[in-house]
């Protein structure tokens, strides 16, 4: 068991690797597995993430959201196909320069980087058109078929190697009809550009709530984020899933107050009490929000919950440890054993997803293998 000195964020492979096993056993064999490493890896670390998933467990595709979060993957040695999800004109040339594939939901997107291929004398360079079905964020509207494809087909330079879209609500039940509508609406999309053209793209479809809830959406290849750092949106998949990721930290210093003593700014905390009191080296700088101070939020010492006190610092939040035997340099746990993302995060009405994407670069990472 790792030694804590300071405050860190433990990425373990094995539960990675468990989730992703998990994941794949929902699909056929032939279905290809999309891992989805943007926003620093869900907030972990996008390269050693990438390179374990690669080299380790040949996915077939990664996604990232900006054409900068592909390029520094590149730059660490990742050859496995990148789609862009969210790519910006400004980056287009720099897409090409990293052999990046963008995803083009629109016009504007469309026209520029046919122009960009065009100008660097691409031909057939890799592209994914996206469909809006439902989502109502990017893409196509599923009715702009017959113009988007009698464009396309028009040009050398660019070639649709996927046709996707995004389920909304895959993980809600009351929403089932919804959901199987988009899955309609993209079936229609196929349809057309089947009549279109004489080949067969990659279709893709499925979240990880789509991965586990829709099995007739997972057509050739399936997407996952969420469900591969270790949550699955519904506590009856969430048991067969491990988090990757445990922030932890130490404690630096422990005070003992008086009854009328105040703690942090603003005296937000103010001693009912005799009360034991500890500060730990974490803040709002590394993604620990405001939010969850004044005993909103908790952290876990020696097993126990100790709930935050006052306003949660910058560099530093402080905890009632109040009958909790621990010692200065004891470990803390934020999330992880005893207390998940998800959990943290429901004490501040959000999702695991925030509290994951959250946590500053500052914070020193360490790998588990």
């Amino acid at each position: 068991m790792l030694h804590i000195e300071e405050s860190v964020l433990e990425i373990n492979f094995k539960a990675l690797q468990q989730n992703f096993e998990f994941l794949k056993s929902k699909t056929k064999a032939d279905t290809k597995f999309l891992a989805v490493v943007k926003a620093f890896g869900y907030g972990s670390d996008a390269i050693e993430v990438a390179k374990f998933l690669q080299d380790e467990l040949n996915v077939d595709y990664f996604a990232v959201a900006y054409i900068r979060e592909g390029a520094y993957l590149r730059a660490a040695g990742i050859t496995t196909p990148i789609l862009v999800l969210h790519p910006q004109i400004v980056n287009l040339k720099h897409a090409i320069a990293y052999n990046l594939e963008p995803s083009l939901y629109n016009d504007r997107i469309f026209n520029a980087f046919a122009k960009e291929a065009a100008k660097q004398g691409k031909k057939d360079y890799p592209v994914h058109l996206k469909f809006n079905t439902g989502l109502n964020r990017l893409g196509f509207f599923h009715t702009d078929t017959d113009y988007i494809f009698k464009k396309l087909k028009t040009l050398s330079q660019i070639k649709a190697v996927s046709l996707f879209s995004h389920l909304a609500a895959s993980e809600d039940k009351n929403e089932i009809d919804f959901t199987k509508n988009q899955i309609r609406l993209f079936n229609d999309v196929v349809a057309n550009f089947e009549q279109t053209f004489n080949y067969k793209p990659i279709l893709h479809m499925t979240n990880t709530s789509g991965i586990l809830n829709y099995p007739e959406a997972h057509f050739d290849m399936v997407r996952t984020g969420i469900g591969l750092y270790g949550f699955g949106n519904d506590p009856k998949y969430d048991k067969h899933l491990q988090p990757v990721a445990s922030l932890k930290s130490v404690i630096s210093q422990i005070h003992r107050i008086e009854k009328g003593e105040s703690v942090g700014y603003n005296r937000a905390f103010v001693a009912n009490d005799y009360t034991t009191i500890a500060t730990i080296p974490i803040g709002h700088a590394d993604g620990i929000s405001r939010q969850f101070g004044n005993g909103v939020g908790s952290v876990v010492i020696n097993g126990k919950k100790a709930p935050i006190i006052g306003n949660v610092c910058m560099d530093m939040l402080m905890v009632n440890i109040t009958g909790i035997r621990c010692n200065e340099g004891d470990e803390v746990i934020i999330f992880g054993e005893g207390q998940t993302a998800e959990e943290l995060a429901s004490k501040i009405n959000t999702i695991s997803y925030e509290i994951l994407t959250a946590v500053s670069q500052r914070i020193k990472r360490v790998f588990l293998r």
